[in-house]
């Protein structure tokens, strides 16, 4: 079965065309896929011998609401998707006052194995699919009555270990026909795959890269992100700069303050020392605790940001959203798939209940 919500709408005119089909349909198809349509028998202003060639030939991904959690301190919800093949993803809708911001998957499961991230525990399963990206925007829009103007790819997943797919994605959200979320309006979080951070400064896109440093020396990083063992800090920085060099765009350096790993003054100056001269900010993180890791939230968090300051470097401090609804990366899955079963689906319901 093809999976139609994954081709562009371009590809959608040629396909139709080899049908023996108008194009013009690939723009009514399209906008009914990105407008949410679950079936053929929707798209009413296309012929019934056509709504019933398309139903033989094409699948419409549209995941099940497996889990909702809504925080009663921020409003921020955390969706448990239950895919087609019975996987289950995460997506998060956090409220700020610029806009709607969603946070989501790109991989079930993951497999760079860092030791402060839920969504890891369990290794990756599969590689998501465009559709099933874009559905995670759309369907989260759908089911909470509000519109999107943000999105983040820090769900579950290295984002960049799906490249292609990714991209497809892109291509997809940012089309007038489609959900129309321009690139300035979305950023993409990688563990700092050097080789494909090369590879997606080539398309020049306007979106903001975000990398998970966590740490600024090798001896640290390494323990906390496996991937940085066959990388380096100083590769990881060399490609950043060329990636500005190239796009022109500033990077978000994430750094999830760690109590007794990461967050010493010394660290703080080294991380300073890489920085200098070099366009863009650190995004500090404090921690969400994850039951099964035995690192625990800094209490530095505001004396390792006077030090970065001080030094010139401009510093944020993450907004903790979500902390009543296991709103960390990876923590409701997790959950789900601890129930017992094999898969996650076999224990939850649409509705949120445990069977």
């Amino acid at each position: 079965m093809i999976d139609i919500k994954s081709m562009t709408q371009e590809e959608l005119g040629v396909w139709l065309k080899e049908q023996g089909e108008p194009g013009f349909r690939a723009k009514q198809i399209f906008t009914w896929l990105h407008r949410g349509a679950t079936s053929f028998e929707e798209m009413t202003n296309l012929s019934k011998p056509l709504r019933e060639r398309l139903s033989a030939q094409c699948v419409i991904t549209h995941p099940e609401v497996a889990r909702k959690q809504v925080s009663a301190q921020d409003g921020t919800i955390k969706y448990l998707w239950r895919l087609l093949d019975g996987n289950c993803i995460e997506t998060v809708l956090m409220r700020y006052h610029h806009g709607n911001t969603v946070c989501i998957s790109s991989q079930v499961g993951c497999r760079m194995g860092c030791a402060f991230c839920a969504s890891t525990l369990g290794g990756k399963v599969r590689d998501l699919t465009p559709s099933e990206m874009i559905d995670q925007v759309l369907f989260t829009q759908l089911d909470a009555g509000v519109s999107i103007s943000n999105i983040v790819l820090m769900g579950i997943g290295e984002p960049l270990d799906n490249f292609d797919t990714v991209l497809r994605f892109l291509e997809l959200v940012n089309h007038p026909d489609g959900l129309n979320i321009g690139m300035r309006h979305i950023s993409l979080s990688t563990c700092g795959l050097t080789e494909k951070i090369d590879k997606l400064a080539e398309h020049r896109l306007q979106l903001t890269l975000s990398v998970s440093l966590h740490a600024p020396d090798d001896e640290t990083r390494s323990k906390i992100m496996p991937v940085n063992r066959g990388i380096g800090v100083e590769k990881l920085f060399d490609t950043c700069r060329r990636y500005f060099e190239t796009t022109g765009r500033r990077i978000s350096y994430e750094y999830a303050m760690i109590d007794g790993v990461n967050d010493s003054d010394a660290q703080a100056d080294f991380l300073a020392q890489h920085l200098k001269g070099t366009p863009g900010h650190v995004n500090l993180i404090p921690l969400n605790e994850v039951k099964e890791s035995p690192l625990k939230p800094s209490r530095r968090v505001a004396e390792f940001q006077r030090r970065l300051e001080r030094q010139g470097i401009t510093v944020t401090v993450r907004r903790k959203l979500g902390g009543d609804i296991d709103a960390s990366c990876g923590q409701l899955r997790r959950k789900a798939m601890g129930e017992g079963s094999e898969s996650p689906a076999d224990k939850v319901r649409p509705d949120g209940r445990k069977d």
